[in-house]
């Protein structure tokens, strides 16, 4: 008798670049080296991005985590991670856009999300993060508590997260 073998593997890989100064485009940094680059992977997918993603592959209505709607979003919060928190929980969180042209997406079994924080954007202790589907949607794919730094004026940092199944 041949065993039938059923999985499915969620990965999250991130990244976070740090600039001085207010380069908020991939043009603005051309040819700019980080002073500091953070990378980690893991995250815990949340119910109610589970069920988002299921409501959309089935085609009855959603949000798309498209570039009209993603954005990704930190906060100061170091309360463990768990599957029923609907959102970020830190007192202090900013969510931000797409940056031009992402998620990319349909290869590789993956998709890359990008945000840049500007100078006056997220100047706190970054400490938890989330993929969301937009203000008015608002459904969170993924929670991931890690230490990533505190920012600070006078910095740009590009935050991306990779997800992807296998």
């Amino acid at each position: 008798m041949v065993a039938a073998i059923e999985g499915l593997v969620w990965k999250a890989r991130y990244k976070v670049e740090k600039y001085h100064g207010d380069l908020l485009t991939e043009q603005d940094r051309y040819g700019i080296e980080p002073y500091e680059v953070i990378e980690g992977e893991g995250n815990l997918l949340l119910n109610e991005g589970i069920n988002e993603l299921f409501v959309l592959l089935c085609g009855s209505g959603g949000t798309k985590f498209d570039n009209s709607n993603a954005r990704l979003g930190v906060g100061n919060s170091n309360s463990a991670a768990v599957a029923t928190q609907t959102g970020l929980l830190g007192g202090s969180t900013l969510f931000k856009a797409m940056e031009a042209t992402y998620p990319l997406n349909g290869t590789d079994q993956k998709a890359t999300f990008r945000s840049s924080f500007g100078s006056s954007e997220g100047n706190f202790a970054w400490e938890e993060w989330t993929v969301d589907n937009g203000a008015g949607a608002n459904k969170n794919l993924n929670r991931k508590v890690t230490v990533l730094g505190t920012k600070v004026s006078g910095t740009t940092w590009v935050f991306t997260v990779e997800v992807s199944l296998s």
